[in-house]
């Protein structure tokens, strides 16, 4: 399954809305909330809105009059940021392996949201790589299709994939697949629902994206913005804390 590409318009194409304002796209939930306070060092904290969960606004001001933030679920945040919604945005590394957009840029790992990409399988199973080297096909359910054919390809795997949204841990108590690939941070999910890690795909940690047409056409601007995540990311790592 091929993923769409973002329509091919420059960041500037839509609209008079922004008024010369740079987007920041953030994601909601746990990404969210360790990233604010990373924020705050940046003089681009969101309106107190934006944090909570009450709120039906999906775009607010910021410290910074230049710069509004839009909150949007995290698979989303590279597809604004690539078809030039957003100029800027922060997403996890998971997101951008999975779509691989070519309009994006990742200059900076901001080190947050760490957790990983892993494959799991029912715990009562033995796991024997050598095993893996027999099949020629295994069914697997995940929201990361692309990702998981890639994992299973390159060890000669026809993946089938059962694509869900949510839920993944169902999939083999309910016959829907043998394994899942998902986002793994404790792995208490796994083990509530009786499954168990048996391969990791890739360490995951957030990043600070941006559109490469909005680099080009308004470097001063996105490299301001860059140079206060640098800063703000700076201030807040233990060697800093510690000096």
């Amino acid at each position: 399954m091929n993923h769409p590409r973002p329509a091919h318009q420059t960041e500037t194409s839509f609209g008079t809305e922004n008024n010369g304002r740079i987007v920041l796209a953030l994601p909601k939930g746990r990404i969210l909330k360790a990233v604010s306070p990373l924020m705050s060092g940046t003089g681009m904290a969101p309106a107190p809105e934006c944090l909570g969960g009450d709120s039906r606004k999906l775009r607010f001001p910021t410290q910074d009059p230049q710069v509004d933030v839009v909150r949007v679920r995290s698979f989303d945040v590279a597809t604004f940021v690539a078809s030039g919604g957003a100029q800027v945005g922060v997403c996890g590394a998971d997101v951008l392996m999975e779509f691989d957009y070519p309009e994006i840029y990742a200059p900076l790992d901001l080190g947050i949201g760490a957790c990983r990409i892993s494959v799991a399988q029912p715990a009562h199973l033995p796991h024997d790589p050598q095993e893996w080297k027999r099949w020629s096909e295994v069914r697997v359910a995940t929201k990361y299709p692309a990702i998981t054919r890639r994992f299973f390809a390159a060890r000669g795997i026809n993946a089938t994939i059962v694509h869900l949204h949510g839920a993944m841990e169902l999939a083999p108590m309910l016959g829907l697949s043998r394994l899942i690939v998902d986002l793994v941070d404790t792995g208490s999910t796994l083990k509530a629902n009786g499954l168990k890690e048996v391969e990791t795909i890739a360490q995951v940690t957030s990043r600070v994206i941006v559109n490469r047409t909005a680099l080009k056409t308004r470097p001063e601007q996105i490299d301001r913005i860059l140079s206060r995540f640098r800063t703000a990311l700076a201030a807040s790592s233990p060697v800093a804390e510690n000096v």
